[in-house]
Parts: structure tokens; sequence; C-alpha cells
């Protein structure tokens, strides 16, 4: 076909036309705000590897998600630094726990906002792995002990814990684990428990990633010993991320995310054309510190490089977006 003489900067020469032709929109409707809940009163304690970002008592968490709500950030995702630690993280499917509290404090103030609840071990572990460790024969001396995360044995405590979260009146639940078979597992179990519509946004293809410490100081959450690579994926590998999304689908999923998300644009293209489900991307917190690092030195504009940050992510084929700039791109994007 032979097309007639064009420019293609004709598309270019007014705002509201490059509007219209835009391939990939952004919208306040794609973002899950990331909230990190604390034991106390009246606490808003600051993350100082994450700034303008905050440890919330109970009470300061509701206020934080009517503010979101109120800008229009349809989501809020949880995750809970509990009173105490143990090996087993029993305060994770505590039914008077962090969560529990939070979740109920939540809906009944803002039920109009999604709550996900984070589904794992870690923050709640006292050697800070996302499962039942079971230790090996001590290591030379200097080195580290010996481990290994058993599998089974943290399933069981993944479903109580999801079970726990579900019946405290979360919207959806996210196991961030990567235990094999572990979304199947939570599948029936909120099916048996009567919680049908439960949803489970699975962290299907999750990174053995440098990109996650600030989060770590955030939840509190460093493993004290080895790392948690025999769990969480290769960074090098692109096919084995199909076959966990597969497997996770299978297993009763109804969104699958990739985690982190810049360094991982190809995966979540992948994801998305090989299975054409809702599919979310985690810009987290090593991205966040990034960008807030270089904007405070004044080497990049924050506002401009977040929104391209986020467009890429969506070009991409992310339908959802858990950020820490929820709320900052909700209030840019209502004033543009």
């Amino acid at each position: 076909m032979k097309f007639p003489q064009t420019r293609l900067r004709r598309l270019r020469a007014h705002e509201a036309l490059r509007r219209m032709v835009q391939e990939a929109a952004l919208s306040a409707d794609d973002l899950i705000l990331p909230l990190f809940v604390r034991p106390g009163r009246g606490e808003r304690r600051p993350i100082s590897s994450m700034p303008g970002h905050y440890q919330f008592s109970v009470d300061e968490l509701v206020k934080e998600a009517e503010e979101a709500h109120h800008m229009g950030v349809p989501a809020i995702i949880l995750f809970g630094i509990p009173e105490s630690k143990d090996e087993a993280g029993s305060r994770a499917y505590d039914p008077a726990g962090i969560i529990a509290r939070a979740v109920e404090s939540v809906k009944r103030a803002v039920p109009d906002i999604l709550v996900i609840t984070d589904v794992c071990l870690c923050e709640y572990t006292s050697h800070g792995h996302c499962g039942v460790v079971r230790r090996g024969p001590a290591a030379a001396a200097g080195q580290p002990p010996r481990f290994e995360v058993d599998n089974d044995a943290t399933l069981e405590l993944l479903v109580k814990e999801a079970l726990v979260h579900a019946g405290a009146g979360a919207d959806g639940v996210a196991p961030s684990d990567m235990m094999d078979g572990r979304v199947g597992a939570i599948r029936r179990a909120l099916d048996q428990a009567g919680h049908v519509n439960t949803f489970i946004l699975a962290y299907s293809a999750k990174y053995a990633s440098s990109f996650y410490g600030p989060f770590r100081e955030a939840a509190e959450s460093p493993p004290q010993f080895g790392d948690r690579r025999t769990y969480q994926m290769d960074p090098s590998n692109s096919d084995e991320a199909l076959r966990e999304v597969r497997l996770d689908l299978e297993e009763g999923a109804d969104i699958v995310m990739v985690k982190p998300a810049l360094a991982y644009m190809d995966i979540i293209s992948r994801v998305k054309e090989e299975f054409h489900v809702p599919v979310a991307a985690y810009n987290v917190s090593g991205e966040f510190a990034m960008v807030k690092a270089a904007a405070a030195k004044g080497w990049i504009d924050e506002k401009a490089a977040v929104l391209e940050i986020l467009t890429g992510l969506r070009r991409a084929g992310a339908d959802l977006i858990l950020t820490y700039w929820a709320k900052d791109v909700a209030k840019w994007l209502s004033t543009r």
C-alpha cells in the first residue's frame, strides 16, 4: 500500500491533538498506593530512604486512606509492622494483629476504597525470611548459617494470614512470598470460608532485586542471614516468568504482578502479550528513591520523570501500577 506524503510532526503540533492520539494513557484509576502500618496512636514515623512516606499508626493510616481516596486513588495495599516478631511470624495470622485492625478501620471509614493486603511472613519473622526456616548443619566459622525455607509448611501459615485479612474485610490479598502453590492453597481456603469475591493479586514474577532496599527499612524486614535468591527469581530469566505467571493463573490468580517494574518492562510486555489478563507492575522503593534523590539534587524534574516512567509502564502493558507516587500522580493528572 502506498501512502500519500505525510509529516508525522503534524500530529505533534497541538497539545489537544497530542492528547487525542496518545497510544498509552495514564490515569489515577491505574494506581495503587502502598502504605505501612505500625502499632501505636498518633504515629507518623518518617521513612528516611523514602522522603514523604511514613509508618502510620492505624488512626493516622485511616486519615491517609481518606486523603488518597479524596484525591482519586482507588486502592491501597497494606504492609504491617507488628508489635513483636518470632520464628513463625505468628503476628501475621493473628486475628487481632496490626493488619486486621487496619483493614477493619479503613473499611469502616472509607468503604469505597479498595483495600489489598500483602500476604507474606517477612515483616513478621524474627529472621526476616518469607517463610518457615529450616536450619541446616552449622556453617564454617565466619559464614552465614545454612538454611532452607520450607515451602509446604509456609503455605499453611500464608493461608491462615489470607483468611485473617479477608475476614477483616480486605477486598483482595496479595501473596508476595514466591512459594510454589500458594495461590491455589489460598484460593481454595478463601472459597471454602465463603470469601469467594476476595480477589488474589499474585506477585507472580518477583525478582531477587537490588531495588528493594528502602522497602526493607520501611517494613523493618531485612533478612538477618543469607538472602532470598532461593525463592525469588533470578534477574537474568524471562521465560521462567511466563511459567510462574501461567501456574498462578491456573491456580486462580485474578491479577498477576511483575516486581520490580522499571528494569523489567520486557517482562511486563511479555506477560501481557502471552496471557491477556490484568497485569500489575510494582514501581518499587528503590526506583522511587533514585528519582527522589536525583530530583533533590536538581538533576531531573521529578514530575516529568515520574509521569514518563509510569506512562512507560502502561505502554509496556501494565494495567495497574503500585507506586509511592500515587497521590502525587493523581494530583498532577487532575491539574493537567
